[in-house]
């Protein structure tokens, strides 16, 4: 799951080259709402941002975070994940979910919070939402606490720095969690061909070829 028109690119790509053939795309669609940073105009977002440069880390962004707008979107993509699972019989843990920016940032939270085990989450250009309250939203059981982690993060980023992501990283092995955490040099918000290579090979270690050739979601 990750933004309609950059994940569609990136799939259209695995397609040609023949690879992820068993796996199944989904990119859902963030809704057009009034983003608060952008004096209020109307705008696709997972969220609101009501706070974002001017934020110097990461404690302080969390400060100041529109609380209702995360939950509501990290309960959808719970959702989906669900539908995915009971109406197409596909195991959660054949699932990833990931994105950039927002959608990797509320891809964390849903996957740390999941109440069923997955089989990947990834993150580029993104951060922790909620990170104060984010611990407290794990199922006591935590099916995902073998869950590998992808973050990628261009050094350069000026809009989600470069630190907000490096944080997210330490805090989750904090936590307990395999984060594996790469710097781009050069980069700013977006993605280049190396994060791509990188998510790959992450991906094709997550979602390996099934003997039954089993479904999976992306």
């Amino acid at each position: 799951m990750t933004n309609r028109s950059q994940g569609a690119g990136i799939a259209r790509n695995y397609r040609r080259r023949s690879i992820f053939d068993e796996v199944a795309f989904i990119f859902p669609n963030a809704p057009v709402i009034p983003i608060t940073i952008n004096y209020g105009m109307r705008m696709p977002g997972w969220y609101d941002i009501l706070k974002l440069q001017e934020a110097t880390s990461i404690e302080d962004l969390s400060q100041k975070e529109d609380e209702a707008g995360i939950l509501k979107t990290r309960d959808y993509f719970h959702t989906l994940i669900s539908d995915e699972k009971t109406k197409k019989g596909i195991p959660s843990e054949r699932i990833v979910i990931g994105g950039f920016s927002q959608g990797g940032a509320i891809s964390v939270l849903s996957g740390l919070s999941c109440p069923t085990k997955l089989g990947g989450i990834f993150a580029l250009s993104s951060y922790l939402p909620l990170r104060d309250k984010a611990k407290g939203m794990v199922p006591i059981d935590n099916p995902n606490k073998d869950t590998r982690i992808f973050m990628g993060h261009g050094v350069n980023d000026p809009l989600v720095k470069f630190d907000w992501g490096a944080k997210t990283a330490e805090i989750l092995k904090e936590w307990g969690y395999s984060v594996e955490f790469h710097s781009y040099h050069g980069l700013d918000h977006s993605a280049n061909l190396i994060e791509l290579d990188d998510l790959e090979k992450y991906l094709a270690e997550m979602l390996p070829p099934t003997a039954d050739g089993q479904s999976s979601e992306l």
